[in-house]
């Protein structure tokens, strides 16, 4: 998996429909420290949000990775209500009338959200993999 930055210029390209919750992982104080190595590797997020309860989004295309019968990868990384969400559309396409449906993946998003956490430990050197909480789909 290798991870690639969609600065906020192209951040409206790159989103699709199908991005959907991973999972959110609540450790205090993990969302903030998340954001603070997210905008020394990247800088500014890839969205700016207005609200207090999200505070960053950083967006990412996903490179070496299947998610056929979709032609790309999204992942997420954002903070919702103090916790922080990993969300993709990974196991997840648009229709021809550009709605969102499920493929054939989706029942391995829990292994997805598992290697994405792994990729970020290691990226970020923030602890990830034993504060998985919650899946959401």
């Amino acid at each position: 998996m290798q991870l690639e930055f969609v600065p906020v210029e192209e951040f409206y390209f790159a989103l699709t429909l199908a991005v959907r919750t991973l999972e959110e992982l609540t450790k205090p104080g993990l969302a903030e420290l998340v954001r603070e190595r997210l905008q020394s590797k990247c800088g500014q997020p890839s969205t700016v949000a207005a609200a207090s309860q999200n505070t960053f989004n950083y967006v990412f295309r996903v490179r070496d990775c299947d998610n056929s019968p979709a032609t790309g990868l999204v992942v997420s990384v954002s903070d919702w209500h103090g916790k922080l969400r990993l969300s993709s559309d990974y196991g997840w396409t648009l229709d021809a009338d550009r709605k969102p449906v499920r493929t054939e993946k989706f029942q391995h998003r829990h292994e997805f959200a598992g290697q994405l956490r792994a990729y970020l430990q290691d990226w970020l050197q923030v602890p990830l993999i034993e504060e998985a909480s919650s899946e959401v789909t």
